[in-house]
């Protein structure tokens, strides 16, 4: 890389974990667009993954993670609130945090956590001044790009434009890496977030690792190749992890933002990104934690990003120092140890119809890098709409929703001058979600429409602002 990571401000570095060394190290990794059937470990019948293969095999495997939104943008605003992202107008790609969200970031930065982001952003801007950058989003150390990013990428490193040289997902790793060791060495616990851009379109893999799958079609070689280097990066990052003498209280947790690509597998089940099918929101994920995940498990009951943040709160033992905002999420401990047996809360997904909005990472990185050079004029970063400003009306539910009640899933369609329309599936016994029970458990069907109701509603006071 052509560049070096500054060190944690002054502030961060006067608190260190010895007060409370059962701290977990924590690390979150999300690929982009990766399917639930896009690993080995899912019977894939040409990708290799030995690495997430190893974590599905070693760590706490989940086989019902759902990704809070079909969508990029949305999911990673879920994980850094532990709120459906519909509550802070995040509806689509594109769109952004709200300032006034509360941040998994700011509120371990707040409990003496180093923090930093690396990769994908897609919640704002990479500016030094915008209020929805990764900086002013509660991280100290960022090496961020607006969106999805390729080989050798450009980057925005605490708001200044770097080029770094690499496979994109390792130059993401190698820049979490060197934050890793840094907070090691100040004996501070560390909040790493990774968020990898493979393998989401246009597939670039370097020559090598598209050699596994040259009987493959030249497009599939390069989707395939992809993965397989995020894989290794993965690798990378564990070994790392290990030699630096962290990796048995760290906890590194792994999922995809949304599910499979056209070209990508939904591993059986129906529907692809976009869509609030089990094929679009069902993602790979999986949790290594040696120092508390002792043997291999899998779990089959249903969570999702949004029990992100209220977890790592739990764990970490950190109070936030804001008001706690209505969250969506629980709080997965409890799972980690072995001692939950079903949730009794339900997950609602609501994909509100509002168009994405496009973000071309290398063309944005090239304007700022040209403003910081002199050669084109300074332009402020943009403001943003206060909470409140739109209304939105509660009786109004347009789009598409579901929830999940344990092994049940309600589906809603609404679309406009016509009445909403409810399908009822047991994933349990049907996960391609063939088979309506609609009119066979009508008692059931009822209930679950309350409870959508009642969080929509919920939801919708959300994004008229008066959770602040």
């Amino acid at each position: 890389m052509l560049f070096t990571l500054a060190g944690t401000s002054a502030a961060g570095s006067l608190i260190s974990c010895g007060s409370q060394p059962e701290r977990p190290n924590i690390v979150l990794c999300m690929a982009d667009d990766q399917g639930w059937g896009d690993v080995g470990f899912r019977n894939h019948p040409v990708l290799k993954t030995p690495v997430l293969d190893e974590l599905a095999a070693t760590g706490l495997r989940f086989d019902r993670f759902y990704a809070a939104a079909p969508v990029c943008s949305p999911t990673r605003g879920s994980v850094m609130t532990g709120r459906h992202p519909n509550r802070f107008g995040c509806f689509s790609w594109g769109h952004t945090l709200r300032p006034e969200e509360l941040t998994i970031a700011e509120t371990l930065r707040d409990a003496g956590y180093a923090t930093g982001h690396f990769g994908k952003w897609h919640l704002g801007e990479v500016r030094a001044d915008s209020e929805t950058s990764p900086g002013a989003s509660g991280f100290e150390e960022w090496l961020s790009s607006p969106n999805f990013y390729e080989n050798h990428p450009l980057m925005s490193h605490q708001g200044k434009v770097v080029e770094t040289e690499g496979e994109g997902s390792q130059v993401a790793v190698d820049a979490a890496i060197q934050f890793i060791r840094q907070a090691n060495q100040r004996n501070q616990p560390f909040l790493a977030v990774v968020w990898f851009g493979s393998p989401h379109a246009p597939h670039e893999a370097l020559d090598d690792d598209r050699l596994p799958y040259a009987q493959e079609p030249e497009a599939l070689q390069h989707f395939y190749g992809e993965i397989t280097a995020m894989d290794r990066a993965i690798g990378n990052l564990r070994t790392a992890l290990k030699t630096i003498g962290v990796a048995e209280n760290t906890l590194l947790w792994y999922k995809s933002d949304n599910g499979a690509l056209p070209v990508g597998s939904a591993g059986g089940l129906r529907g692809k990104k976009a869509d609030l099918e089990e094929g679009g929101i069902r993602v790979p994920a999986m949790i290594e934690w040696p120092a508390r995940i002792k043997s291999p498990r899998a779990t089959s009951i249903p969570c999702s990003t949004v029990d992100i943040y209220p977890t790592l709160v739990d764990v970490a033992g950190a109070t936030p120092s804001k008001p706690v905002l209505p969250l969506d999420g629980i709080s997965l401990a409890a799972l980690i140890d072995g001692r939950m047996e079903r949730r009794d809360h339900g997950l609602g997904f609501w994909v509100y119809p509002e168009p994405g909005i496009r973000v071309a990472s290398r063309e944005i990185l090239e304007e700022l890098a040209k403003e910081q050079s002199g050669v084109t004029p300074q332009r402020s970063s943009a403001v943003l709409a206060k909470p409140g400003s739109k209304h939105y009306a509660e009786d109004e539910r347009p789009g598409f929703a579901a929830w999940i009640d344990g092994d049940f899933k309600l589906h809603r369609k609404s679309v406009p001058d016509a009445s909403a329309t409810y399908s009822l599936y047991n994933l349990s016994a049907d996960p391609q979600e063939q088979t309506d029970l609609a009119a066979q458990q009508p008692e059931r069907l009822e209930a679950m429409k309350t409870s959508l109701e009642a969080w929509q509603a919920s939801v919708v006071r959300s994004m008229n602002g008066l959770d602040y």
